[in-house]
């Protein structure tokens, strides 16, 4: 018999667990500091105790107390993060705030370093796109170089955007958000999604193709209209798309809204992530497949797949948010059915910092036997990008 007792300001949680049958008997007692009490008890086969705590957190709150509130919800979740790590999760080691915005910039490049992407250029030396914004809060993309080896300095920044806004009216008008790159018959699929601003709602995505060929400075956008809108699969907006050739066939996962609410008398999104294909990357068949959904009823975000094939399998990594980012894992043998492992992620926000409140858009990459990580830290970008090294 095992057992673990949990504070938060409002309850007093006790739970105790016992091996029997090779299960997990767990039972769960809250105390009111009211005075009210209530039991209940949740059986899970073949499953260490960790696994459950962001069920038990989630349906404590959901179906004891109702919907928890932002606040209560941050407070479980950092209780979950403290408890569910696993001897046999990835571990990544931050090795530097890699990038923030020098203090003089241009006038496109004010605030944020969101969204970043890297790509190796010779050796050790790697260029990361990023979406900055200007004092209208407009986004364009621009990059920066870094030596992998030294990633202390930063060698260059550009100048000018390499994606910048579409005319007045187009569906990128407002922001021009790079996500993802695909190599293909020497031209470079600059996938990006871009933002026109609503009046109901704040705004609304849609996902765009630029090709970068030879030695230009800046990538050509296919047309003026999106590839990828809302149609009957995605009635309210799609974004943040991950593109791979596999097969012959061209896979994108991407961002997709399900529906806006009016909660306190502000429009809130809800979106998860699901699939398409298409046979020259232009041109989409959607199929509805949710890959990433929800998992408790606190959460409305899921955001920035960045998806890697590895042995005969999928893996992904994501943002997921209740109250602030954090990042997911999920993985999956055919790249259509995922299971969630956010417990494996391996990483989380530090103790203080640039990156103490959230963590949040991820992408991962190889070199020289070596897996590494870039991500966004507080509010959005707005701090920098981090670096991590796979343990």
């Amino acid at each position: 018999m095992q057992f673990l007792f949990l504070s938060l300001d409002n309850y007093i949680i006790l739970l105790s667990s016992c091996e029997e049958f090779n299960s997990n008997h767990v039972s769960l007692f809250i105390r009111i500091q009211s005075g009210q009490a209530r039991s209940a008890e949740l059986l899970a086969e073949r499953a260490p105790l960790a696994q459950f705590y962001g069920g038990l957190a989630s349906w404590t709150a959901d179906r004891l107390f109702g919907e928890p509130g932002e606040e209560e919800n941050g407070r479980i979740r950092e209780l979950q993060e403290k408890d569910e790590m696993s001897d046999d999760e990835m571990k990544w080691l931050k090795k530097a705030r890699l990038f923030e915005l020098p203090r003089r910039t241009y006038g496109w490049m004010v605030s944020h370093a969101a969204v970043p992407y890297a790509e190796c250029l010779r050796g050790s030396r790697y260029r990361v796109y990023f979406s900055a914004r200007d004092r209208y809060n407009r986004s364009r993309t621009g990059f920066f170089d870094f030596d992998l080896q030294h990633p202390e300095k930063i060698l260059s920044i550009s100048k000018n955007p390499i994606l910048d806004l579409g005319r007045l009216g187009a569906f990128d008008d407002s922001g021009a958000m790079l996500s993802w790159i695909t190599n293909y018959e020497n031209k470079k699929y600059f996938y990006y999604f871009g933002w026109n601003l609503g009046v109901t709602v704040p705004f609304r995505n849609a996902i765009g193709l630029a090709v970068f060929q030879g030695g230009g400075q800046t990538a050509r956008k296919v047309s003026e209209g999106p590839i990828l809108d809302r149609d009957i699969h995605d009635p309210y907006f799609v974004s943040n798309p991950c593109v791979l050739i596999d097969g012959g066939i061209w896979r994108m996962w991407y961002v997709s809204c399900r529906e806006w609410k009016l909660e306190a008398g502000k429009p809130k999104h809800w979106y998860h992530i699901r699939y398409a294909e298409s046979a020259d990357g232009i041109h989409w068949r959607r199929t509805g497949i949710v890959c990433i959904d929800f998992i408790t009823r606190s959460e409305h975000a899921i955001s920035r797949p960045c998806v890697i094939k590895e042995n005969n399998g999928y893996k992904m990594w994501y943002s997921y948010r209740g109250n602030n980012y954090r990042i997911g894992y999920a993985e999956s043998s055919d790249g259509l059915h995922w299971t969630r492992k956010d417990s494996e992620a391996g990483i989380r926000v530090s103790r203080s910092g640039w990156d103490s409140k959230m963590i949040e858009y991820p992408f991962v990459f190889d070199h020289q036997g070596s897996r590494y990580l870039l991500y966004n830290g507080n509010n959005y970008g707005e701090t920098g990008v981090g670096l991590a090294l796979l343990a």
